[in-house]
């Protein structure tokens, strides 16, 4: 593996990483080094793709189909008025790079479906999913199965949020297989259990709030330091301002690793 050398002006820019117990030269050496998938570059993705090149994550996939509209600024803070009209990936690229010019980002401006989401994780370290909808996390939890890839999931209601990390590739100290998303959603929730934002509305600074900790989640799968949230999932409350977490196992009944599930 080749060596990963820091600038001097990116030993400026990471000062506070560097000097950090638990990260230091070698964990900011890592950061370079990897290359992360955002899926959605929307209310969660936003946060996220900021801290990540702030944080000197050397390449960025951005995976969106999309273009800004005028009722995403509320919370899609990566864009700006001048923005609205162009493709989120453009708009994002453009952004990382004010913000850190040493990020190489790569744009993906597609919809993320089972014929191209093999592929497009296979390309990546690690991948964060960003999206609304559950028929595309189920999508992208199954590639990153397939493909071994880490994969840091959140979504957010109206006043709510949860995140989890996923690695089903694995098996836990005890033996037995880490969980998949399957075993946290065996199946979608039934039509309008799960209203999109634009139906019931979303907080903006909640998906502030639950992007910056999957910024967070991905730096610490990144460096190592920490406990990971496998098979832990976080839950806020924004109402109360309630933090709790809860525990899940793996499901023997999951099409994905379970004791039926088919190789492929």
């Amino acid at each position: 593996m080749t060596e990963v050398i820091l600038g001097t002006e990116e030993i400026e820019r990471y000062a506070r990483h560097i000097v950090l117990r638990g990260v230091g030269g070698p964990g900011q050496q890592k950061l370079k080094a990897a290359r992360v998938l955002v899926v959605g570059a929307g209310g969660l993705g936003a946060p996220l793709l900021q801290y990540l090149a702030a944080a000197g994550v050397g390449e960025i996939g951005v995976i969106d189909d999309d273009v800004v509209s005028l009722s995403n600024l509320q919370r899609q803070v990566l864009h700006g008025t001048p923005d609205v009209g162009r493709p989120k990936v453009d708009s994002a690229a453009a952004a990382i790079a004010r913000l850190n010019p040493h990020v190489l980002v790569r744009r993906h401006q597609t919809r993320l479906s089972a014929e191209n989401a093999r592929e497009l994780v296979a390309a990546y370290g690690v991948v964060a999913d960003g999206s609304d909808n559950f028929a595309t996390r189920y999508v992208v939890s199954d590639a990153c199965f397939h493909e071994r890839r880490p994969l840091v999931t959140a979504a957010v209601g109206a006043f709510d949020g949860s995140l989890t990390t996923l690695r089903p590739y694995e098996s836990s100290v005890t033996g037995e297989p880490n969980p998949t998303y399957r075993c946290l959603f065996p199946e979608p929730p039934p039509e309008g259990v799960a209203p999109s934002c634009a139906e019931i509305g979303v907080l903006g600074a909640l998906t502030g709030i639950l992007g910056s900790m999957m910024a967070l989640e991905v730096v610490r799968e990144i460096v190592g330091f920490g406990e990971s949230l496998i098979g832990r999932l976080v839950l806020f409350d924004a109402l109360d301002m309630r933090f709790e977490t809860v525990r899940y196992r793996w499901d023997p009944a999951n099409p994905l690793n379970g004791e039926k599930a088919v190789a492929s």
